[in-house]
């Protein structure tokens, strides 16, 4: 197998590669505004995929993959013309949802934020219902039935039939 640094190096010229071609030569219209986000490469060096964002709606998301998908050939050419591998790699272009799930997550965590904002403006005036300190602590005289418990005495503990189990 081929060492992992000189896969990703290609990986890496492979995506500067598309790029370039995307923004210089490719002149298709129906190409949008397209980002190549990441390009992953077998570990043979036989197949690579190319990771791209588009700009835009759902038919213009279309229409660039159609354009991607037809300018394949001319891509795959200059690739092995500028990497010099003995076998240039097959492209595959796919579209990178990673954007879109991140913008996601920003908009769930604003909306998180929001919330909390006026959670904690709800709360700025509200106080706590009943005692400030519900709990007893050591040194208190009451007993929660009202009767104080008598000092030094341990309570007995009795089996099912109400003997004394002494």
């Amino acid at each position: 197998m081929v060492d992992a640094a000189r896969a990703r190096k290609l990986a890496d010229r492979i995506q500067q590669v598309v790029a370039e071609m995307l923004e210089r030569r490719i002149k298709d219209p129906r190409l949008g505004f397209v980002t190549v986000t990441d390009t992953r490469i077998t570990a043979d060096l036989r197949d690579a995929t190319v990771f791209y964002t588009v700009f835009g709606s759902e038919a213009e998301r279309a229409d660039t993959a159609a354009a991607l998908e037809s300018a394949k050939g001319i891509i795959r050419a200059e690739v092995g013309r500028q990497t010099g591998v003995r076998f240039t790699p097959t492209l595959t272009f796919s579209h990178d949802p990673l954007p879109d799930s991140a913008r996601h997550l920003d908009e769930l965590l604003a909306e998180a934020r929001a919330r909390d904002e006026e959670i904690a403006k709800r709360a700025q005036g509200a106080v706590h219902a009943g005692e400030p300190d519900p709990y007893r602590k050591p040194g208190d005289e009451e007993s929660p039935d009202g009767q104080e418990p008598p000092v030094g005495v341990e309570a007995e503990s009795h089996d099912r039939a109400g003997r004394s189990a002494q």
